[in-house]
């Protein structure tokens, strides 16, 4: 039998195909293959948000646009996908050919994040940073337009290898296929923020986005691979056209021909769709008009995945925000998605098993479009968890000045308190070697500050937090200011400085950093270190001493050298240090609650949804509800760009309100949507609508036969008469 031959004919194989307990061999690797390409897919996706943010310097709102641009993009291709391969390549070609594009485009997006690329001082940071931009979103374009178009097409192909004496093993197939997704996406999802979080570099080391980003590009190239691997025992369908273009000419005629019959002399139709029965079967247009029934009740539903969709994006920079400190795990903000897939493998055999029968018990009429409802009511929950989560976060962060403002904070260098007196504020005690507390916010641009007899005024940077090293000797001419942070340290990191108290120039270094050295009344640059604890020696000549602490998240730390310090085996007690910035106390499992609720209305939303819509529509027009399905996800992506560009909300806690709020609404107008909304058998009434016009055409038959009839009966009696004629002549 050739791969093109209809299996379905072949009672015992498949194509050319072995079978394996009752299996064709052929779908092991599109299993495998399926596995890779999620893996590729997720594991990119995973650490996307926080390489805009923290490579390119995005701030939240561009990062978070950008990447629902590229999810919405995801979504809109499958049409396209679709369309190719039921009408011109077939499903093999066509997941061959833009699993190419694919692969190419991971690849593109690894190579992008490379950092040496453009590094020519070696600093760390890419001179040319347009150049990586532009180049990676040349990858995510075809990384799009790949896993999109591929998309409708894998479970569909895997479909085709079974024959129909194999119905028991194809469901089995399906869930294993779906069972790959989901492993795919939680073992991605975990690895991915582990290799992101590693340094890597030629020249410099920086946070490893390019092995991130090249690992699920070496997944997909072994995904394509797999697959080609087994193209010898695949049965390939020839494409038999797509009914989705036929529904879009039937549409589009009616529209055309109701335009123009639109003057009152037209008699009206019963339905807008009836317009389309000079040129289209009765049957097609039956089917459209139940397929329309289910479209109308998708026209609230983009705003469901506008809050689903961001737990990759806004929720995922929350968490950058958090303490991911476990006690003997450490979880990076990408990571918490991992609880999605989790909860997934573990909430969809619970509410199918016990909760879906539980209220069935008790009496209770739960029907698919009641349990999306209460889908959607979850998400709305899920993002007031976040705006409560958010709150607590608010607390703990810093207030920066605007640009009209600048702060100062003061810090004593001497060894002898000093009582400093700052405008419209009370004396402040500074003890020898200590720092204020807080930074004190001005508008005026020059400050006047005294100190004992002595007033000095001091210039302020506009929109700019600096701190004042007040010398044992107030009589010094210039006073010191520093510039300090203005935003929370990336990437978890905390930012630490020194300042020299001493007369003597003193040498500071730590495994992770080398704050070289440090003159006599003067401060280091900030330097990143990591969380956990960090040893940092101390050096002056021969002498030197080792200074310890442990360090949480996104802290800023100012470290003082008293001039008092005396260099020893340990200087732990003789180090000062002014805490600039609070370090994340928000534990990052405060967003469980949010997880959950947003999962479990993802069960009860878009399982619900796509077995209600397939259930609801006639079995030739499944593809068109599957089309439809991913277009509401690629609109509820748009809404979160216009949200995010837009609206610009300056309060992240007011955002998850208001997409809370607005899913709310949206609930309540599709539960009334809902409420008038008939089920329907397609079909029955595809078959009821078959026989009808069977009967149609058994009545034309018959009175075909009958005029028939009657054309011989009054040929017979024409030529009788003929007959008599020439009889009497």
């Amino acid at each position: 039998m050739t791969d093109n031959e209809d299996p379905k004919k072949e009672k015992k194989s498949k194509g050319t195909s072995k079978e394996v307990c009752g299996y064709p061999l052929s779908i092991f690797f599109i299993i495998v293959n399926e596995f890779c390409e999620r893996f590729s897919y997720y594991g990119m996706r995973a650490v996307l948000v926080l390489y805009f943010k923290y490579f390119f310097h995005w701030d939240d709102d561009m990062a978070t646009s950008t990447y629902h641009i590229f999810v919405a993009l995801c979504y809109l291709t499958p049409i396209l996908g679709a369309i190719v391969a039921d009408s011109w390549l077939g499903k093999f070609k066509t997941i061959i050919y833009l699993s190419i594009v694919y692969a190419i485009g991971q690849v593109t997006l690894a190579v992008s994040a490379v950092h040496d690329i453009t590094d020519g001082d070696r600093n760390g940071v890419p001179d040319n940073m347009t150049f990586h931009i532009v180049l990676s979103m040349v990858g995510l374009f075809l990384i799009a337009l790949g896993t999109g178009g591929i998309k409708p097409c894998v479970a569909a192909f895997g479909g085709d290898q079974f024959g129909d004496h194999q119905e028991r093993q194809r469901r089995t197939f399906f869930s294993v296929f779906y069972l790959c997704i989901n492993g795919g996406s939680l073992l991605s999802t975990i690895i991915t923020p582990i290799l992101r979080a590693q340094e890597c570099g030629i020249y410099s080391k920086q946070k490893c986005y390019s092995l991130a980003f090249g690992v699920p590009a070496a997944l997909m190239v072994v995904a394509l691979v797999v697959f080609i691997i087994g193209s010898g025992m695949y049965y390939k369908a020839e494409p038999q056209g797509n009914i989705m273009l036929d529904v879009c000419k039937c549409i589009g005629f009616a529209i055309k021909n109701r335009f123009k019959h639109r003057s009152k002399q037209f008699p009206k139709r019963q339905h807008w769709m009836d317009w389309s029965e000079e040129k289209y079967d009765k049957l097609l247009i039956a089917q459209i008009k139940m397929v329309l029934k289910v479209l109308f009740l998708y026209i609230p539903l983009p705003m469901f995945w506008t809050l689903f969709d961001q737990k990759g994006s806004r929720w995922t920079l929350q968490a950058t925000n958090m303490d991911g400190n476990f006690g003997l795990l450490v979880i990076q903000p990408d990571q918490m998605q991992t609880v999605n897939p989790i909860l997934i493998l573990t909430l969809v055999p619970i509410m199918e098993s016990v909760i879906y029968p539980l209220i069935k018990k008790c009496g209770l009429n739960f029907t698919p479009l009641r349990r999306m409802t209460v889908g959607m009511i979850m998400a709305a929950i899920a993002f007031v968890c976040a705006a409560l989560v958010q709150l607590q976060i608010d607390k703990t962060l810093p207030t920066f000045p605007s640009a009209s403002q600048s702060q100062l904070k003061l810090l004593n260098m001497g060894s002898n308190p000093v009582t400093v007196k700052l405008p419209d504020n009370d004396p402040l005690v500074l003890p020898a070697a200590q720092a204020s507390d807080q930074f004190f916010t001005f508008e005026a641009e020059s400050v006047s500050i005294s100190i004992g007899s002595m007033t000095k005024t001091i210039t302020l940077a506009k929109g700019r937090r600096q701190t004042l090293l007040i010398p044992s000797n107030i009589s010094v001419v210039d006073w010191l200011l520093t510039d300090d942070l203005t935003s929370k340290p990336q990437e978890g990191n905390n930012a630490i400085r020194f300042v020299n108290g001493m007369n003597t120039t003193v040498n500071v270094s730590t495994p992770a950093a080398d704050f070289g050295l440090i003159e006599s009344l003067y401060y280091s640059n900030y330097s990143q270190i990591k969380n956990g604890k960090a040893t940092f020696t101390l050096r002056s000549g021969s002498q030197s001493c080792e200074y310890s602490r442990d360090f949480g998240y996104g802290s800023s730390y100012t470290f003082l050298i008293p001039s008092t310090l005396v260099f020893g085996s340990n200087c732990q007690e003789s180090i000062t240090e002014a805490e600039d910035i609070k370090p994340n106390s928000v534990h990052m499992a405060l967003q469980i609650p949010q997880y959950f609720f947003i999962t479990a209305g993802e069960v009860m939303f878009s399982v619900t949804g796509l077995e209600f819509s397939y259930s609801q529509a006639p079995s030739n027009m499944k593809s068109v509800l599957q089309a439809g399905w991913l277009l509401t996800n690629a609109f509820g992506n748009f809404i979160v760009l216009i949200v995010a560009e837009i609206a610009k909300i300056p309060k992240q806690w007011a955002e998850y309100v208001l997409f809370a709020s607005l899913l709310f609404a949206v609930c309540i107008i599709f539960s009334i949507m809902a409420y008038f909304y008939t089920y329907i058998n397609p079909a029955e009434i595809e078959a009821q609508f078959k026989k009808k016009l069977d009967e149609d055409d058994d009545d034309k038959s018959q009175l075909q036969k009958e005029e028939v009839e009657m054309v011989k009966k009054e040929s017979i009696k024409s030529h009788k008469d003929d007959t008599a004629k020439q009889t009497k002549m």
